[in-house]
């Protein structure tokens, strides 16, 4: 599976920078998946789960108070106000 460059930021630094094939977050339209090759956009993130999924299948599960995820070409920024993994 392709994968992503992923940048997760918070206020006290990034919480992860990485290579992943997924990223599932609740924007400002519902649920999406961020899959290699998306399209680029920008929208708002709403507090919930945040789940990641590395190219190996793992998942790293984690919670957000919400924040704006930014999906570029090359890479991809989700900025948080806080974020927390399981």
């Amino acid at each position: 599976m392709s994968t992503y460059k992923l940048t997760v930021s918070t206020p006290d630094g990034n919480v992860f920078d990485g290579e992943v094939s997924a990223l599932f977050v609740r924007g400002a339209a519902g649920d999406l998946a961020v899959l290699a090759g998306h399209v680029p956009f920008v929208t708002t993130v709403q507090a919930g789960e945040v789940k990641i999924e590395l190219e190996d299948g793992t998942r790293l599960v984690g919670t957000t108070d919400g924040g704006i995820l930014t999906v570029g070409k090359e890479s991809t920024t989700l900025l948080s106000g806080t974020i927390k993994f399981e």
